[in-house]
């Protein structure tokens, strides 16, 4: 006799939870309730051309979060946006930036995201909504994969130019004459996922900020800035430490959200009189199953690239029989293609791919379609990332399911015993200090190399007299007869300067099998001597090399 086959997350959710010994590891099931979206009508002032592209959206009215961002924005208010996973806060402010381009063809705006990917992935969607409109403008991400030809073509004419902090800091700033169209038009600064922003990384981006607002300065315009957020508990606090100004907060969602089964699963020991227990992958990969057999469009996430790899062979095995081809399965971390990973991405939203390993590289904001169920194997280490994570699932809505693997680390089990601390809890706040010496002397340099400081000159929350004549000492900046300070060093002090205090080169990993060399992925400086040393076993799309 054959078995029903499950027609929803939440009936596989019920069959998964059925199965020999996963009763006994349920730590916690919590239902989080469908909620119903507030609407607000488009405001009359929107460019007709713009509300034409969001009703053949199928958008007849705005969430209340929405309404409120154009309004505030349109009032010339800077402001953060903090609302859920999927909803809609990229229209927050590309209707806002298409407005100005359209009553204005010589506006220009600057997008910031953390990452290349999601960078592509926002500029496909503006593109997207301003050919709805029937506007035509220019529109491209200037990074370290664009062509050269194609960078010139940006610094001349695009209207809206999409970046990184690290490339706006090493490549852009220190060239602003070349970008002096932008710079003296620019209208809007959009900074996305502000909520990575904190730390060591987040105190120098905060001071590649007021760089960048002091060389606006310079040419005269005053953008207002957008910042936005999924989960963060001070987002006025951060917004105004990363720019310096004050923000409008706008933190009440309108967007509906479906019903939610959130599980928390904590393995039994394998030793009862030791406590010694197993890791997250077994019951993740045990769970991960479940939805996939069911057909359900699943996300798992692991903590580590080797995790990753090795649930995505285990699973391509479990399903080779009868499920379609392997490539419904895919994994998807750092070092994977820049084309391997718009594929994949592009294969979640179509629905061609059925299930992904990942690692926190798809907890941002990416576009990857509605997915069933999101898995989690292993505490994240913050409730802002769990939620990211958990976020990813359940983009319509439909009922979703999230499922959190406790593993073996003491954060793990604080989770695992007191699970209602996901619930009660805020996300964690962001905190950065853009006045540490370190990192505040560093971009002092770059900021003098742009552009000479007059006496009194603030660079952040003070005068830069006494550290500039401090870098004097060095003989790298001069004071004039006319008391302005001058860069008066050879060095190009911006490429110095390590946003991330990563490797700044990454590693081609090239196969050289009896077929011509083909290049399989890359990895950092620092992890190539980890992973890809002579006689290591390299894990690529669960493939061994």
């Amino acid at each position: 006799m054959r078995l029903h086959q499950p027609r929803t997350a939440l009936e596989a959710l019920e069959r998964f939870l059925a199965e020999p010994g996963i009763s006994e590891a349920v730590a916690s099931r919590h239902l989080l309730p469908a909620r119903e979206a507030v609407f607000a009508p488009v405001p009359e002032w929107l460019d007709p051309r713009l509300v034409r592209a969001i009703e053949r959206r199928g958008i007849s009215a705005l969430y209340s979060h929405q309404r409120e961002a154009l309004d505030a924005l349109h009032a010339g208010e800077d402001v953060v946006i903090v609302t859920p996973t999927a909803s809609g806060k990229s229209l927050c402010y590309n209707l806002p930036v298409l407005q100005e381009i359209g009553e204005d063809p010589a506006a220009r705006a600057l997008y910031l995201f953390p990452t290349k990917a999601l960078s592509q992935d926002q500029l496909a969607e503006f593109r997207e909504l301003s050919e709805l409109a029937g506007m035509e403008l220019s529109a491209a991400v200037y990074d370290g994969d664009t062509p050269t030809p194609i960078r010139a073509m940006v610094r001349e004419a695009g209207q809206v130019v999409v970046t990184n902090p690290d490339m706006l800091s090493t490549a852009v700033l220190p060239h602003h004459t070349k970008w002096f169209q932008l710079f003296e038009q620019l209208r809007y600064i959009v900074i996305d996922e502000a909520h990575t922003y904190r730390g060591i990384f987040g105190s120098h981006v905060a001071n590649v900020l007021r760089r960048l607002l002091r060389i606006c300065a310079h040419y005269g315009s005053t953008p207002r800035i957008v910042c936005s957020s999924a989960t963060v508990g001070n987002p006025g606090e951060l917004a105004q430490t990363l720019t310096g100004r004050p923000f409008r907060v706008i933190d009440r969602s309108g967007a509906p959200q479906g019903e939610r089964h959130v599980v928390v699963l904590d393995p039994p020991p394998l030793d009862a009189r030791t406590g010694v227990r197993p890791g997250p992958h077994g019951l993740a990969y045990r769970a991960a199953l479940s939805f996939l057999r069911a057909g359900r469009q699943t996300i798992v996430f692991g903590r580590a690239r080797v995790a990753v790899e090795l649930l995505l062979s285990s699973l391509r095995e479990a399903m080779r029989e009868g499920r379609g081809p392997i490539d419904r399965l895919r994994g998807y971390r750092s070092g994977y293609l820049p084309s391997e990973r718009r594929a994949i991405e592009s294969g979640l939203r179509s629905g061609e791919v059925l299930g992904v390993v990942s690692t926190s590289a798809l907890e941002l904001g990416i576009d990857i379609g509605a997915l069933d169920a999101s898995i989690l194997a292993g505490y994240p280490g913050t409730i802002a990332a769990t939620w990211q994570q958990m976020g990813r699932s359940g983009r319509r809505q439909e009922t979703s399911v999230s499922i959190l693997v406790a593993g073996a680390g003491a954060l793990d089990r604080y989770v695992a015993t007191h699970p209602q601390y996901l619930f009660d809890s805020t996300p964690e706040e962001a905190r950065l200090d853009p006045e540490n010496m370190h990192v505040l002397l560093a971009h002092l340099r770059a900021a003098a190399f742009e552009l000479p400081f007059a006496p009194g000159e603030p660079f952040g929350s003070a005068p830069a007299d006494d550290l500039l004549a401090f870098l004097a000492e060095e003989a790298h900046v001069r004071q004039a007869d006319d008391g302005r300070w001058y860069w008066a060093s050879e060095n190009f002090p911006a490429s110095e300067i390590n946003l991330r205090l990563g490797a700044p080169e990454n590693v081609l990993i090239i196969d050289t099998g009896p077929e011509r060399p083909r290049v399989l992925g890359e990895v950092d400086l620092f992890a190539a001597r980890q992973l890809v040393h002579p006689k290591a076993i390299y894990l690529h799309d669960s493939q061994q090399y």
